[in-house]
């Protein structure tokens, strides 16, 4: 492998212990760069559990830093986490909704407080193993900042990364959004990374693979409901809407009740279709396309556009979820910190609390949540 022959100034690179990250540190020292390694420590409660160690992803990203030749910290924001992502999480729980705390960290956590500790530290710029896109384009004068997708759509995270502002992006590079995941792995392999084969992480440390109502019930209370159909019949008992979240089949304590049959004794499974909050009440229903599953309509609040306006009205496409193609949609409105979208096709299981995220073609405009 060729070695760097300039130096384009300091650039800190979040190093997580995995292959993305790891990769993305090494393409940029090739590059030039005198990459620092940040490693950050976001959660600390029951951190040694074996549900959520960051001792090992720590062992792993130093070690990558060794064999790459670069220098590494490490940096605890789990006091800003427990502020401005968890209490928010919990809040939104409580409130029946289902948020995405991996959006929020991304906008409060690695790319705020990561940014400016960064700059701190006397970088220019600051890089994640995200799969994503940064373009810059001049017009009237100035130059605006826009998030594109990855080219490897299967891995594309800009939905994860649409609260991102025009100074954020005009410090960040994502060196991954070029490549496959395939080539990533194969990079790690080459160059004799220990974390090349390092399983990705999956969900969000906190709660990390336990099971979720184990996890929340420490947190917040329950409180029993009634389970009904929308015809009112009573099928079983929650123990909190905030355990349930739109559109889930498993888990819902009714796997018993056969409710409307086929002449052939089978039944369509049951979904989590509606909250009701006044009341407590959690209503499903049975069928994937029961018309209560299906919106075409929806009205996001707290919307955040990378541009810093929003877009004007019009055709677009928009997720709802992450692992979701993009849906055509029409922009009906965006005034003040809300948007209302319409799709031609009816939507399945539009959750509040999750993001829905507008596109224009491969880039990423903005977004907000879903009420």
């Amino acid at each position: 492998m060729s070695k760097p022959s300039t130096n384009k100034g300091r650039i800190v690179v979040g190093m997580s212990g995995g292959v993305d990250s790891s990769v993305t540190a090494w393409l940029l020292k090739q590059q030039g760069y005198d990459v620092l390694g940040l490693f950050m420590k976001n959660w600390e409660d029951d951190d040694d559990s074996e549900y959520c160690s960051s001792r090992q992803d720590w062992l792993d990203a130093a070690s990558v830093a060794d064999l790459i030749g670069v220098d590494i910290e490490a940096v605890n924001f789990a006091a800003e986490y427990k502020d401005r992502v968890f209490a928010e999480f919990l809040r939104e729980y409580s409130a029946g909704r289902t948020p995405n705390p991996d959006v929020l960290c991304n906008a409060e956590i690695k790319f705020k407080a990561f940014l400016d500790h960064a700059m701190s530290l006397g970088a220019e710029m600051i890089a994640t193993g995200h799969y994503a896109r940064v373009r810059s384009v001049h017009c009237d004068g100035r130059t605006e900042y826009q998030l594109l997708k990855a080219v490897d759509a299967s891995k594309d995270q800009s939905y994860f990364l649409h609260r991102l502002n025009q100074a954020q992006l005009s410090r960040t590079q994502f060196p991954l959004g070029e490549i496959t995941k395939n080539e990533v792995r194969k990079i790690a392999a080459e160059i004799g990374l220990p974390n090349a084969g390092k399983k990705d992480s999956t969900g969000i440390c906190f709660i990390g693979e336990r099971p979720f109502r184990e996890f929340l019930n420490r947190y917040l209370p329950t409180k029993p409901g009634p389970i009904k159909t929308p015809e009112g019949e009573v099928l079983g008992q929650h123990q909190g809407l905030a355990f349930h979240t739109l559109g889930q089949r498993k888990g819902l304590g009714i796997g018993g009740v056969k409710g409307k049959q086929r002449a052939d004794g089978t039944a369509d499974a049951w979904y989590a279709a509606r909250k009701d909050l006044s009341n407590n009440t959690l209503y499903v229903v049975q069928g994937h396309d029961h018309p209560w599953l299906k919106s075409k309509r929806l009205s996001a609040a707290d919307s955040s556009w990378i541009a810093g306006t929003p877009p004007l009205p019009g055709p677009y496409a928009a997720k709802t979820r992450y692992r979701q193609a993009d849906a055509p949609c029409v922009l009906a409105s965006a005034e003040g910190v809300q948007f209302e979208l319409e799709f031609p096709e009816p939507q399945w299981a539009v959750t509040p609390g999750q993001s829905a995220v507008l596109y224009d073609g491969d880039v990423c405009l903005g977004g907000g949540i879903i009420m």
